[in-house]
Parts: C-alpha cells; sequence; structure tokens
C-alpha cells in the first residue's frame, strides 16, 4: 500500500511539473505574440498615416517627415544602374504641385497585403489603385530606432496598364 501511494505522488507531482511547464510556455509564446501584433498595428499606422495619406492621399509632407527617416530613398532599376529618389525631393516636389493655383486632391485605394515584423525590422507590401487601376506595388522597409518606426527605403513596380 505504501509504495502505491508513492508512486502515485510521484506521478501526480510529475503531471503537475508538466502542466506547469506547458503553461509558462503559453504565456511566454503569449506575451511574444502580443509584443509582435503592437509592433504590427503600429507599423500599419504609420504607412497609412506618413505613406498612404502623407504621400498620397492627402499630400501631407509634415506626415511625411513625421513617419519616414530622413535618409529614406525611393530605388529603382534604370539599365543597369540603380536611381535614387531622396525624402527632401520627393518632399519639395509635393509641396511645389500644392502650391499651383491648379492643384486637385487626388485619391488613391490601398491594400496591404504583406506585412511582415521582425523585431525592430519591418517590411510591408502596399499595392496602390487610382480609378480603380492598379497603379504601383511598392514595398517599404521600416527599422524601429528610439524614437519608433520609421519608413527607411521603397522599391517598386509600376504596372505597364495604368
Amino acid at each position: 500500500m505504501v509504495i502505491t501511494k508513492t508512486f502515485s505522488m510521484n506521478y501526480k507531482n510529475h503531471i503537475l511539473g508538466l502542466l506547469a511547464v506547458v503553461l509558462l510556455g503559453s504565456l511566454m509564446a503569449f506575451s511574444h505574440y502580443s509584443k509582435e501584433m503592437k509592433a504590427e498595428k503600429e507599423v500599419i499606422a504609420l504607412v497609412e498615416s506618413a505613406y498612404i495619406n502623407g504621400a498620397f492621399n492627402d499630400q501631407d509632407t509634415k506626415a511625411m517627415k513625421n513617419g519616414f527617416h530622413e535618409d529614406f530613398a525611393i530605388f529603382s532599376a534604370k539599365g543597369e544602374t540603380i536611381s535614387r529618389y531622396d525624402i527632401a525631393d520627393w518632399i519639395a516636389g509635393i509641396e511645389k504641385r500644392k502650391a499651383k493655383p491648379d492643384y486637385e486632391m487626388q485619391v488613391w485605394e490601398h491594400k496591404l497585403p504583406s506585412v511582415d515584423v521582425t523585431g525592430g525590422s519591418a517590411a510591408v507590401k502596399v499595392e496602390l489603385f487610382k480609378d480603380g487601376k492598379h497603379v504601383y506595388t511598392d514595398y517599404l522597409s521600416l527599422l524601429r530606432f528610439d524614437s519608433g518606426w520609421k519608413i527607411v527605403a521603397k522599391v517598386y513596380h509600376k504596372h505597364a496598364d495604368s
């Protein structure tokens, strides 16, 4: 009888220990998942405010300055060379267009089919549509700085039928 009780108590202790490990592991995984979800929401909010609305719909250069890193550039291929369009030039172009008397706001629709966040790095695929036509597919790179997330680079594809 004593042997049965000892075996039964050891079995119960092992089960309780196993349950504690599973519970602790689940809590740690949830904590990590929660941090990643928070970061993903921050990245999406930044892309919507600084990129979609800042650079396209509202052409809000203040929002762009807040959301883009000062060293941001758009990179594209020109033959075998890389063309670079700096954020300062992009913002200056928007401000020049907005100062014209015939300036009209544009309406761009968008989709974010891919948002990938790993630690302090993120990549977002943006599809932009104008008048129902798919115009651009953009790939934005973001980094998290001490001050928060910033868009640091863009490569893109302009669709031929737009």
